[in-house]
Protein backbone atom coordinates (compact mmCIF):
# COMPACT_ATOMS: atom_id res chain seq x y z
CA UNK A 1 0.00 0.00 0.00
CA UNK A 2 1.20 3.06 -1.13
CA UNK A 3 0.32 6.92 -0.97
CA UNK A 4 -0.78 8.38 -4.37
CA UNK A 5 -0.24 11.93 -5.61
CA UNK A 6 -3.08 13.36 -7.95
CA UNK A 7 -3.28 15.92 -10.96
CA UNK A 8 -5.89 18.07 -10.16
CA UNK A 9 -7.80 19.63 -13.48
CA UNK A 10 -8.49 23.35 -13.36
CA UNK A 11 -11.68 23.18 -15.44
CA UNK A 12 -13.64 26.64 -15.77
CA UNK A 13 -16.84 25.14 -14.14
CA UNK A 14 -14.81 24.39 -11.20
CA UNK A 15 -14.72 25.36 -7.65
CA UNK A 16 -11.75 27.13 -5.87
CA UNK A 17 -12.40 26.34 -2.37
CA UNK A 18 -13.85 22.38 -2.66
CA UNK A 19 -10.43 20.55 -3.70
CA UNK A 20 -8.50 23.05 -1.87
CA UNK A 21 -10.08 22.34 1.55
CA UNK A 22 -10.13 18.51 0.96
CA UNK A 23 -6.31 18.51 0.02
CA UNK A 24 -5.29 21.06 2.92
CA UNK A 25 -4.25 23.83 1.12
CA UNK A 26 -5.29 27.83 0.75
CA UNK A 27 -8.46 29.14 -0.02
CA UNK A 28 -9.16 29.92 -2.36
CA UNK A 29 -7.21 28.71 -5.07
CA UNK A 30 -5.97 30.73 -7.72
CA UNK A 31 -8.23 29.12 -10.69
CA UNK A 32 -11.24 26.97 -10.63
CA UNK A 33 -10.50 23.34 -9.89
CA UNK A 34 -12.64 21.15 -11.23
CA UNK A 35 -11.88 17.36 -10.68
CA UNK A 36 -9.11 15.35 -8.36
CA UNK A 37 -8.01 11.94 -10.98
CA UNK A 38 -6.84 8.68 -9.17
CA UNK A 39 -5.29 6.10 -11.46
CA UNK A 40 -3.72 5.32 -14.70
CA UNK A 41 -5.22 7.53 -17.64
CA UNK A 42 -2.29 8.99 -19.97
CA UNK A 43 -3.82 12.13 -19.46
CA UNK A 44 -3.29 12.69 -15.92
CA UNK A 45 -1.84 9.59 -14.20
CA UNK A 46 -1.47 9.52 -10.40
CA UNK A 47 2.00 9.12 -9.04
CA UNK A 48 3.08 6.69 -6.52
CA UNK A 49 5.17 8.04 -3.69
CA UNK A 50 7.72 5.16 -2.24
CA UNK A 51 8.84 5.13 1.12
CA UNK A 52 11.87 7.03 0.09
CA UNK A 53 9.69 9.77 -0.85
CA UNK A 54 10.40 9.07 -4.78
CA UNK A 55 7.64 9.00 -7.39
CA UNK A 56 6.15 7.03 -10.23
CA UNK A 57 3.60 7.03 -12.59
CA UNK A 58 1.12 4.08 -11.77
CA UNK A 59 0.84 3.78 -15.36
CA UNK A 60 4.44 2.65 -15.51
CA UNK A 61 4.28 0.73 -12.45
CA UNK A 62 1.55 -1.32 -13.80
CA UNK A 63 3.09 -1.92 -17.20
CA UNK A 64 5.88 -2.88 -15.23
CA UNK A 65 4.12 -6.12 -13.67
CA UNK A 66 0.88 -5.98 -14.47
CA UNK A 67 0.19 -9.72 -12.82
CA UNK A 68 1.27 -8.61 -9.82
CA UNK A 69 -0.58 -5.07 -9.72
CA UNK A 70 -3.58 -6.35 -11.30
CA UNK A 71 -4.10 -9.82 -10.71
CA UNK A 72 -4.43 -12.20 -13.42
CA UNK A 73 -8.08 -12.25 -14.42
CA UNK A 74 -8.09 -8.38 -14.37
CA UNK A 75 -4.72 -8.09 -16.55
CA UNK A 76 -6.20 -10.67 -18.57
CA UNK A 77 -9.67 -9.04 -19.08
CA UNK A 78 -8.38 -5.33 -19.53
CA UNK A 79 -5.35 -6.11 -21.72
CA UNK A 80 -3.09 -5.19 -18.92
CA UNK A 81 -3.94 -1.94 -18.11
CA UNK A 82 -6.21 -0.64 -15.10
CA UNK A 83 -9.48 -0.50 -16.04
CA UNK A 84 -11.07 2.37 -13.94
CA UNK A 85 -10.49 5.97 -12.83
CA UNK A 86 -11.70 7.56 -9.76
CA UNK A 87 -12.23 11.35 -8.96
CA UNK A 88 -13.59 13.95 -7.10
CA UNK A 89 -15.61 16.46 -8.89
CA UNK A 90 -16.01 19.98 -7.45
CA UNK A 91 -19.43 21.62 -9.34
CA UNK A 92 -19.42 25.03 -9.04
CA UNK A 93 -21.08 25.88 -12.38
CA UNK A 94 -23.20 23.77 -14.70
CA UNK A 95 -20.91 21.23 -17.18
CA UNK A 96 -21.47 20.23 -21.04
CA UNK A 97 -24.69 18.15 -21.63
CA UNK A 98 -23.06 15.26 -22.53
CA UNK A 99 -23.19 11.16 -23.63
CA UNK A 100 -20.56 8.45 -23.74
CA UNK A 101 -20.38 6.06 -26.07
CA UNK A 102 -20.73 1.92 -25.58
CA UNK A 103 -17.77 -0.44 -25.64
CA UNK A 104 -18.48 -1.01 -29.82
CA UNK A 105 -19.18 2.48 -30.15
CA UNK A 106 -15.56 3.72 -28.69
CA UNK A 107 -13.36 1.08 -30.55
CA UNK A 108 -15.18 1.96 -33.87
CA UNK A 109 -14.78 5.56 -33.76
CA UNK A 110 -11.44 5.72 -31.99
CA UNK A 111 -10.46 3.65 -35.55
CA UNK A 112 -12.18 5.78 -37.67
CA UNK A 113 -10.46 8.79 -36.32
CA UNK A 114 -6.82 7.05 -36.16
CA UNK A 115 -7.17 6.54 -39.72
CA UNK A 116 -8.46 10.04 -40.34
CA UNK A 117 -4.65 11.43 -38.76
CA UNK A 118 -6.55 13.57 -36.23
CA UNK A 119 -4.38 13.83 -33.48
CA UNK A 120 -5.69 13.03 -29.84
CA UNK A 121 -5.30 16.04 -28.16
CA UNK A 122 -7.58 17.70 -31.42
CA UNK A 123 -9.94 20.11 -29.87
CA UNK A 124 -12.85 18.39 -32.26
CA UNK A 125 -11.31 14.75 -31.90
CA UNK A 126 -14.67 12.96 -30.06
CA UNK A 127 -12.21 9.33 -29.34
CA UNK A 128 -9.41 10.13 -27.24
CA UNK A 129 -9.78 6.40 -26.04
CA UNK A 130 -10.94 3.44 -27.62
CA UNK A 131 -13.11 2.29 -24.77
CA UNK A 132 -16.40 3.02 -23.26
CA UNK A 133 -16.51 5.35 -20.35
CA UNK A 134 -19.89 4.46 -17.77
CA UNK A 135 -19.36 6.32 -14.70
CA UNK A 136 -21.27 6.45 -11.61
CA UNK A 137 -21.92 9.81 -9.32
CA UNK A 138 -21.70 9.62 -5.64
CA UNK A 139 -22.57 12.52 -3.59
CA UNK A 140 -20.34 13.95 -0.80
CA UNK A 141 -22.65 17.16 -0.30
CA UNK A 142 -26.30 17.77 -1.61
CA UNK A 143 -25.70 17.04 -5.56
CA UNK A 144 -27.59 18.74 -8.83
CA UNK A 145 -28.02 17.36 -11.88
CA UNK A 146 -29.67 16.08 -14.97
CA UNK A 147 -29.60 12.25 -16.33
CA UNK A 148 -31.76 10.52 -18.80
CA UNK A 149 -34.70 11.15 -20.93
CA UNK A 150 -38.27 12.47 -18.48
CA UNK A 151 -40.67 10.00 -19.34
CA UNK A 152 -42.21 11.52 -22.43
CA UNK A 153 -45.92 12.19 -21.17
CA UNK A 154 -44.32 13.85 -18.38
CA UNK A 155 -42.68 16.35 -20.16
CA UNK A 156 -45.48 17.16 -22.44
CA UNK A 157 -47.05 18.05 -19.19
CA UNK A 158 -44.24 20.99 -18.66
CA UNK A 159 -44.04 22.07 -21.99
CA UNK A 160 -47.97 22.37 -21.84
CA UNK A 161 -47.23 24.32 -18.16
CA UNK A 162 -45.10 26.78 -20.17
CA UNK A 163 -46.70 26.96 -23.26
CA UNK A 164 -45.85 30.21 -25.43
CA UNK A 165 -47.46 29.82 -29.26
CA UNK A 166 -44.09 29.34 -30.54
CA UNK A 167 -44.04 26.06 -28.33
CA UNK A 168 -46.55 24.66 -29.12
CA UNK A 169 -46.57 22.70 -32.13
CA UNK A 170 -42.66 21.40 -30.07
CA UNK A 171 -45.09 20.15 -27.48
CA UNK A 172 -47.91 18.65 -29.75
CA UNK A 173 -45.17 16.94 -32.17
CA UNK A 174 -44.28 14.71 -28.38
CA UNK A 175 -47.37 14.69 -27.50
CA UNK A 176 -48.45 12.78 -31.20
CA UNK A 177 -45.25 10.30 -30.68
CA UNK A 178 -44.52 10.14 -26.55
CA UNK A 179 -42.03 7.35 -26.81
CA UNK A 180 -38.55 7.28 -27.85
CA UNK A 181 -38.87 7.72 -31.33
CA UNK A 182 -40.52 11.37 -30.14
CA UNK A 183 -37.90 12.03 -28.05
CA UNK A 184 -35.08 11.59 -30.81
CA UNK A 185 -37.37 13.98 -33.17
CA UNK A 186 -37.75 16.74 -30.56
CA UNK A 187 -34.75 16.36 -29.68
CA UNK A 188 -32.97 16.30 -33.15
CA UNK A 189 -35.18 19.31 -34.06
CA UNK A 190 -34.05 21.33 -31.05
CA UNK A 191 -30.26 20.76 -31.30
CA UNK A 192 -30.40 21.70 -34.62
CA UNK A 193 -32.55 24.47 -35.20
CA UNK A 194 -30.92 27.17 -36.94
CA UNK A 195 -30.08 30.10 -34.71
CA UNK A 196 -32.13 32.97 -35.64
CA UNK A 197 -34.74 30.28 -35.17
CA UNK A 198 -34.26 29.87 -31.37
CA UNK A 199 -33.22 33.23 -30.70
CA UNK A 200 -37.11 33.51 -31.42
CA UNK A 201 -37.73 30.69 -29.55
CA UNK A 202 -35.77 30.41 -26.18
CA UNK A 203 -36.59 33.82 -24.61
CA UNK A 204 -39.77 33.36 -25.26
CA UNK A 205 -39.28 29.74 -23.18
CA UNK A 206 -37.67 31.34 -20.68
CA UNK A 207 -40.18 34.18 -20.12
CA UNK A 208 -43.16 31.28 -19.62
CA UNK A 209 -40.70 29.88 -17.29
CA UNK A 210 -40.76 32.68 -14.93
CA UNK A 211 -44.25 33.01 -14.57
CA UNK A 212 -44.33 29.21 -13.86
CA UNK A 213 -42.16 30.01 -11.03
CA UNK A 214 -43.76 33.18 -9.87
CA UNK A 215 -47.02 31.00 -10.06
CA UNK A 216 -45.56 28.40 -7.68
CA UNK A 217 -45.88 26.32 -10.41
CA UNK A 218 -45.95 22.37 -10.49
CA UNK A 219 -42.67 22.11 -12.35
CA UNK A 220 -41.13 25.41 -10.24
CA UNK A 221 -37.81 23.30 -10.00
CA UNK A 222 -37.31 22.41 -13.37
CA UNK A 223 -38.06 26.07 -14.64
CA UNK A 224 -35.75 27.40 -12.39
CA UNK A 225 -32.86 24.62 -13.54
CA UNK A 226 -33.71 25.82 -16.88
CA UNK A 227 -33.86 29.62 -16.24
CA UNK A 228 -30.12 29.23 -14.67
CA UNK A 229 -29.03 27.48 -17.83
CA UNK A 230 -30.16 29.85 -20.06
CA UNK A 231 -28.70 33.05 -17.92
CA UNK A 232 -25.33 31.31 -18.11
CA UNK A 233 -25.67 29.93 -21.32
CA UNK A 234 -27.63 32.15 -23.77
CA UNK A 235 -29.10 31.29 -27.05
CA UNK A 236 -27.80 27.61 -26.54
CA UNK A 237 -29.65 24.67 -27.62
CA UNK A 238 -28.78 22.49 -24.86
CA UNK A 239 -31.24 24.87 -22.76
CA UNK A 240 -34.25 23.88 -24.62
CA UNK A 241 -32.89 20.17 -24.28
CA UNK A 242 -32.71 20.48 -20.70
CA UNK A 243 -36.62 20.72 -20.60
CA UNK A 244 -36.26 16.92 -21.76
CA UNK A 245 -34.26 15.48 -18.63
CA UNK A 246 -34.54 14.51 -15.11
CA UNK A 247 -34.03 16.57 -12.69
CA UNK A 248 -32.39 14.79 -9.94
CA UNK A 249 -31.00 16.48 -5.95
CA UNK A 250 -28.99 13.45 -4.56
CA UNK A 251 -28.08 13.52 -0.83
CA UNK A 252 -24.62 13.11 0.47
CA UNK A 253 -24.16 9.34 0.10
CA UNK A 254 -26.88 8.91 -2.35
CA UNK A 255 -25.74 7.64 -6.14
CA UNK A 256 -26.37 7.54 -9.77
CA UNK A 257 -25.47 5.15 -12.74
CA UNK A 258 -25.19 6.46 -16.06
CA UNK A 259 -24.48 3.61 -18.54
CA UNK A 260 -23.70 4.33 -22.22
CA UNK A 261 -25.74 6.77 -24.28
CA UNK A 262 -27.08 8.25 -21.08
CA UNK A 263 -27.52 12.12 -21.52
CA UNK A 264 -26.95 14.03 -18.52
CA UNK A 265 -25.36 16.82 -16.82
CA UNK A 266 -23.84 17.95 -13.71
CA UNK A 267 -25.20 21.33 -12.07
CA UNK A 268 -23.38 21.47 -9.11
CA UNK A 269 -22.47 19.91 -5.66
CA UNK A 270 -19.14 17.70 -4.41
CA UNK A 271 -19.16 14.37 -5.21
CA UNK A 272 -16.98 10.94 -6.02
CA UNK A 273 -17.48 9.61 -9.61
CA UNK A 274 -15.85 6.37 -10.64
CA UNK A 275 -15.80 5.57 -14.54
CA UNK A 276 -14.18 3.70 -16.52
CA UNK A 277 -10.33 4.47 -17.42
CA UNK A 278 -12.14 6.72 -20.97
CA UNK A 279 -12.05 10.49 -21.75
CA UNK A 280 -14.77 10.00 -24.42
CA UNK A 281 -17.28 12.68 -24.44
CA UNK A 282 -20.37 13.73 -26.93
CA UNK A 283 -21.42 16.77 -25.86
CA UNK A 284 -24.74 18.25 -26.83
CA UNK A 285 -24.28 21.75 -25.80
CA UNK A 286 -23.87 24.56 -22.90
CA UNK A 287 -19.91 24.79 -23.95
CA UNK A 288 -17.59 26.37 -25.76
CA UNK A 289 -16.35 23.09 -27.10
CA UNK A 290 -16.89 20.83 -30.18
CA UNK A 291 -20.14 19.48 -30.34
CA UNK A 292 -20.60 16.93 -33.15
CA UNK A 293 -24.67 16.68 -33.90
CA UNK A 294 -24.07 13.53 -36.16
CA UNK A 295 -21.93 11.56 -33.38
CA UNK A 296 -24.34 12.58 -30.55
CA UNK A 297 -26.95 11.24 -32.00
CA UNK A 298 -25.38 7.64 -32.98
CA UNK A 299 -24.67 7.62 -29.24
CA UNK A 300 -27.66 8.95 -26.98
CA UNK A 301 -29.88 6.01 -25.61
CA UNK A 302 -33.68 8.02 -26.16
CA UNK A 303 -35.01 5.52 -23.87
CA UNK A 304 -37.05 6.74 -20.97
CA UNK A 305 -37.63 6.61 -17.22
CA UNK A 306 -36.76 7.51 -13.73
CA UNK A 307 -33.41 7.75 -12.83
CA UNK A 308 -33.05 5.44 -10.02
CA UNK A 309 -30.70 6.47 -6.98
CA UNK A 310 -28.41 4.21 -5.42
CA UNK A 311 -27.99 4.20 -1.38
CA UNK A 312 -25.68 1.38 -1.45
CA UNK A 313 -26.26 -2.27 -0.52
CA UNK A 314 -24.64 -3.21 2.54
CA UNK A 315 -22.04 -6.03 2.59
CA UNK A 316 -19.31 -6.89 4.88
CA UNK A 317 -19.39 -3.28 6.79
CA UNK A 318 -20.01 -1.36 3.75
CA UNK A 319 -22.20 0.14 1.22
CA UNK A 320 -21.50 -1.07 -2.20
CA UNK A 321 -22.98 0.56 -5.31
CA UNK A 322 -23.79 -2.54 -7.92
CA UNK A 323 -23.90 -1.47 -11.48
CA UNK A 324 -23.67 -3.77 -14.92
CA UNK A 325 -20.42 -2.01 -15.59
CA UNK A 326 -17.17 -4.55 -15.64
CA UNK A 327 -14.99 -1.92 -15.25
CA UNK A 328 -15.51 -0.82 -11.54
CA UNK A 329 -17.03 -0.67 -8.60
CA UNK A 330 -17.60 1.43 -5.92
CA UNK A 331 -18.42 0.88 -2.07
CA UNK A 332 -17.92 3.39 1.11
CA UNK A 333 -17.79 2.87 4.65
CA UNK A 334 -18.15 5.56 7.49
CA UNK A 335 -17.55 5.89 10.93
CA UNK A 336 -18.86 7.76 13.80
CA UNK A 337 -16.81 10.55 16.07
CA UNK A 338 -14.98 8.03 18.10
CA UNK A 339 -15.81 4.69 16.13
CA UNK A 340 -12.37 2.52 15.91
CA UNK A 341 -14.04 -0.65 14.76
CA UNK A 342 -11.64 -2.50 12.11
CA UNK A 343 -12.68 -3.23 8.62
CA UNK A 344 -10.44 -5.71 6.65
CA UNK A 345 -9.50 -5.82 2.90
CA UNK A 346 -8.04 -9.04 1.32
CA UNK A 347 -9.29 -8.38 -2.43
CA UNK A 348 -7.39 -10.18 -5.38
CA UNK A 349 -7.68 -7.21 -7.46
CA UNK A 350 -6.46 -3.51 -7.83
CA UNK A 351 -7.84 -1.02 -5.29
CA UNK A 352 -8.17 2.66 -4.81
CA UNK A 353 -8.80 3.67 -1.10
CA UNK A 354 -9.91 7.45 -0.84
CA UNK A 355 -11.00 9.08 2.19
CA UNK A 356 -12.97 11.90 1.93
CA UNK A 357 -13.46 12.99 5.77
CA UNK A 358 -11.78 12.57 9.33
CA UNK A 359 -8.53 10.02 9.16
CA UNK A 360 -8.16 6.49 8.80
CA UNK A 361 -4.91 4.12 9.65
CA UNK A 362 -4.28 1.38 7.39
CA UNK A 363 -2.25 -1.95 8.52
CA UNK A 364 -0.82 -4.15 6.91
CA UNK A 365 -0.21 -8.25 7.91
CA UNK A 366 3.43 -7.53 8.09
CA UNK A 367 3.09 -4.83 10.25
CA UNK A 368 3.92 -1.62 8.14
CA UNK A 369 0.91 1.21 8.41
CA UNK A 370 -0.34 4.48 6.41
CA UNK A 371 -2.17 7.33 7.66
CA UNK A 372 -4.97 8.43 5.50
CA UNK A 373 -5.80 12.05 6.31
CA UNK A 374 -8.79 13.53 4.76
CA UNK A 375 -8.16 14.03 0.73
CA UNK A 376 -5.44 11.52 0.55
CA UNK A 377 -6.07 8.31 -1.22
CA UNK A 378 -3.44 4.75 -1.46
CA UNK A 379 -2.75 2.19 -4.23
CA UNK A 380 -3.36 -1.38 -3.23
CA UNK A 381 -2.02 -3.54 -6.01
CA UNK A 382 -3.28 -6.79 -5.99
CA UNK A 383 -0.51 -8.96 -4.77
CA UNK A 384 -0.59 -6.86 -1.42
CA UNK A 385 -1.99 -8.99 1.75
CA UNK A 386 -5.27 -8.14 3.54
CA UNK A 387 -5.07 -4.81 5.28
CA UNK A 388 -6.77 -3.41 8.13
CA UNK A 389 -8.54 -0.05 8.30
CA UNK A 390 -9.79 1.83 11.19
CA UNK A 391 -10.65 5.41 12.08
CA UNK A 392 -8.66 7.75 14.41
CA UNK A 393 -9.57 10.60 16.26
CA UNK A 394 -12.49 12.02 17.51
CA UNK A 395 -14.11 13.24 14.33
CA UNK A 396 -16.49 10.78 12.43
CA UNK A 397 -14.79 9.47 9.09
CA UNK A 398 -15.49 8.58 5.37
CA UNK A 399 -13.51 6.08 2.97
CA UNK A 400 -14.18 5.09 -0.35
CA UNK A 401 -12.68 1.84 -2.53
CA UNK A 402 -12.49 1.79 -5.63
CA UNK A 403 -11.90 -1.83 -7.45
CA UNK A 404 -12.25 -3.21 -10.82
CA UNK A 405 -15.88 -4.95 -11.21
CA UNK A 406 -14.52 -8.04 -12.80
CA UNK A 407 -12.41 -9.01 -10.30
CA UNK A 408 -13.72 -10.26 -6.68
CA UNK A 409 -12.60 -7.83 -3.94
CA UNK A 410 -13.86 -8.82 -0.47
CA UNK A 411 -14.02 -6.72 3.08
CA UNK A 412 -15.18 -7.90 6.24
CA UNK A 413 -15.40 -6.65 9.76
Amino acid sequence: MELLRNAVRPYAWGSRTTIPELLGRPVPSPHPEAELWMGAHPGDPSRVVGPDGTERSLIDIVATDPVSQLGTRCADQWGGKLPFLLKILAVEEPLSMQAHPSAAQAAEGYEREERAGIPRDAHHRNYPDPTAKPELVCALTEFHALAGFRDPHRTVELLRAIDTPGLTKYTELLAAQPDAAGLRALFTTWITLPQAALDDLLPAVLDACVLHVKEHGEFDTECRTVLGLGETHPRDAGVLAALLLNRLTLSAGEAIYLPAGNLHLYLHGTAVEILANSDNILRCGLTPKHVDVPELLRVVDFSSADMPVLCGEPESGFAVYRTDAPEFELSRVEWAGGDNAEVVLDGDGPEILLCTAGELLLCAEDGSKVELPKGDSVWLPASDPAIRVRSVGAEPAHLFRATAGTCSAKAHL
